[in-house]
């Protein structure tokens, strides 16, 4: 079994990688996407979405760290997926998938699913500008509004020369609720395709691994929010570990306070810090009695000090 991180806009930047790379035994992690419109990505773009690519394209700890593209555009999706892999991504992933109305309404993402054949057209020219032996990934949903043309989008990626897909199990229009995941939908494609298909959505524990794999008849699994509610998910996923307590938990929380205030994000950080305590809070009592009392707080240095007093 491999456990791929999932790339989330806003949420898992190259600090959050480097942390829970550093907890779990993840096998790959992809980042954020990179916005391709109608003109070449400049290298410092690459460079601050992934700046694992200055570390041979790995995590701190030695996790590769694949480069996602976002666009609709074959040629100039093909530019950027080029560069990506010159400039040291293992591997490259466009994103079919993701479901954010800015994102759809410029024609990115998830929209795409209703335009199969330019599905394949920019999968094709991507395939044909990076080397044969670079992974060529794809994430995709199962659909826009119902499922009925999953296998027709998954076959065009295929046969464009894709040599891996990921699926989260859910349309566009189920969004992240968790009753709508329809792991068994991945199934037949997983049956049809020849190359690795990654099932994705509502893996929390080691129990909804093995049903996901069941059920979708993937080896393979990709966990994204999961991650953020139990910081050790892919430990557990793999190898039926115990969710870590809270007093561990503390002690990551301490390591990501250092990460991101010594880094360019600090203004960020009482965004982010809250936004993951949105998350812990799903799995932690102890998580949801300190977001009532941090969302009030504005300033890092509040912030900061009152998780030290906590």
């Amino acid at each position: 079994m491999r456990v791929i991180l999932a790339p989330m806009e806003g949420v898992l930047d190259h600090r959050m990688r480097q942390l829970l790379s550093e907890l779990n035994p993840y096998d790959l992690c992809v980042t954020e996407f990179i916005r391709v419109v109608d003109q070449p990505v400049p290298d410092k773009v690459f460079y601050r979405l992934a700046p694992e690519l200055l570390n041979g394209g790995k995590t701190r700890n030695g996790t590769p760290v694949r480069v996602q593209l976002l666009g609709q555009d074959p040629d100039w999706l093909a530019d950027a997926a080029n560069r990506a892999s010159a400039l040291g991504s293992p591997g490259v992933d466009i994103n079919f998938g993701c479901p954010a109305k800015t994102v759809n309404r410029s024609r990115g993402g998830a929209v795409l699913l209703k335009e199969p054949e330019l599905i394949y057209r920019i999968v094709k020219a991507m395939r044909e500008a990076i080397p044969a032996e670079q992974v060529l990934s794809a994430k995709i949903r199962l659909g826009w509004e119902c499922d009925s043309r999953t296998m027709e989008i998954a076959q065009a990626i295929e046969s464009a020369g894709a040599n891996e897909l990921a699926i989260h199990a859910r349309t566009k229009a189920d969004g992240y609720r968790a009753e709508a995941i329809n792991w068994p939908a991945i199934a037949p494609v997983a049956k049809a395709l020849s190359i690795p298909v990654v099932a994705n959505g509502e893996i929390n524990s080691y129990a909804d691994g093995q049903r996901c794999q069941l059920e979708s008849g993937c080896q393979d699994l990709m966990i994204g929010r999961g991650a953020l509610c139990r910081p050790n998910l892919a430990e557990m996923v793999k190898h039926d570990a115990q969710q870590l307590d809270w007093d561990a938990i503390r002690a990551v929380l301490s390591e990501y306070v250092t990460l991101e205030i010594s880094g360019d994000k600090e203004r960020y950080f009482p965004n982010r810090i809250k936004q993951w305590f949105g998350y812990l809070r799903q799995a932690y009592p102890e998580a949801n009695e300190m977001f009532g009392e941090l969302r009030r707080l504005k300033r890092s240095d509040e912030i900061i000090a009152h998780l030290n007093a906590a």
